[in-house]
């Protein structure tokens, strides 16, 4: 099966360190619409100890014991209304932690047949469970709600689809050409464009959004899908976003 294929992304389900109490890890492939994406998650342990985990990807290779290796996991984030695949899995794993979901993602979930549970609903603001470490911003196009969080200590910016930055030689080679079509090629990776067209309806919330991630001044930004920018993240907002402002 294709979704068994190797990703270019190996070592899978290992966390790999890109900051202090920064982790990411690569999974494997998922299907959305017909169209093959490589996977990852973020992890980030909290001052407290508490461990964060964003987009969580299949529980392979003792991944999950891996994450609760590193302290006591209490926070599993749906950033946006598409990443939730694998939060009922890390549900069942972790029973103590508070599931956080970004507005859409329940609704998405059941029209998949799939009864999604979560404690809060995240939004504009960051909650005080980790208003001292983050910043967040809830980007709402009416189609596409997405979540963003910036890291201050590590300045480390996480999105999930509103860049997307694929690498063509590690994708399906039936793939390229949409990803092409879509503006989401590496090096030159950004906003999808059917996730830009949705936001031309809301200029003036996407420039502030892009304002300020800029003003964050991310030093990294880590990605869902292709390659992360692990150095020169605010030139790389700047680009990425540049066509769209």
């Amino acid at each position: 099966m294709l979704e068994s294929r190797a990703t270019g992304y190996e070592p899978l389900y290992k966390l790999k360190s890109i900051a202090p109490n920064v982790w990411i890890a690569d999974g494997g492939w998922i299907r959305f619409y017909g169209m093959l994406f490589p996977t990852r998650m973020t992890v980030v342990r909290l001052a407290n100890g508490d461990i964060w985990v964003h987009s969580p990807i299949a529980n392979q290779e003792g991944l999950a014991d891996a994450v609760a290796a590193l302290g006591s996991v209490r926070h599993l984030i749906a950033p946006n209304w598409i990443h939730y695949a694998w939060i009922p899995a890390w549900q069942s794993r972790f029973q103590e932690a508070l599931t956080w979901v970004s507005p859409g993602a329940v609704e998405r979930a059941a029209s998949k047949s799939i009864k999604l549970t979560f404690d809060h609903e995240l939004g504009n603001e960051s909650p005080s469970q980790w208003s001292g470490e983050f910043e967040q911003r809830l980007a709402d196009s009416d189609y596409h709600r997405e979540v963003i969080f910036f890291h201050r200590k590590s300045k480390t910016l996480v999105l999930t689809d509103l860049i997307e930055n694929f690498e063509s030689d590690k994708m399906p080679w039936w793939i390229r050409p949409l990803l092409r079509l879509g503006g989401v090629c590496d090096p030159n990776g950004g906003m999808p464009r059917d996730i830009a067209a949705s936001f031309r309806r809301y200029p003036k919330h996407l420039r502030d959004l892009v304002d300020t991630m800029i003003a964050w001044n991310p030093e990294r930004v880590i990605l869902a899908h292709g390659r992360c920018y692990l150095t020169d993240g605010t030139a790389e907002i700047k680009r990425g976003f540049g066509r769209l402002k």
